[in-house]
């Protein structure tokens, strides 16, 4: 029998995690994709994001199915957020194509500085 190849493990490993992370908190795809894609599978900064992106949908399905069973969705809310988030990614991915790698790592790390700094105060 063949190993494994690690090309396969790891991102079946991180997704697992972000979708862990997902369920527990909300958030998983930016937080915990793109830096494990980025520092673990060695890809470059703009095609994680681009990667994450893609597999947000079918995360955030399974995450709101067993949220919505559980009637922890606020639908109204959530379906305002979904207008706003449709124009907002769509500009931030237009933006991202026109960054540095180097800037949108940077930008990438203070905005996770800045969101961890404000959850524990």
């Amino acid at each position: 029998m063949h190993a494994v190849s690690s090309n396969l493990v790891k991102p079946i490993v991180l997704g697992s995690v972000a979708g862990i992370v997902a369920g527990l908190f909300g958030v998983g795809g930016g937080v915990i994709v793109v830096p494990g894609l980025v520092l673990w599978v060695g890809i470059t900064q703009s095609k994680a994001s681009g990667t994450s992106a893609a597999t947000i949908v079918a995360s955030s399905a399974a995450a709101m199915v067993a949220f919505g069973i559980g009637g922890s969705v606020d639908w109204r809310a959530a379906a305002l957020i979904v207008l706003g988030s449709v124009v907002g990614a769509w500009g931030g991915a237009w933006l991202a194509k026109h960054l540095s790698e180097r800037v949108l790592a940077v930008t990438f790390a203070l905005v996770l500085l800045i969101a961890g700094v404000r959850m524990v105060m």
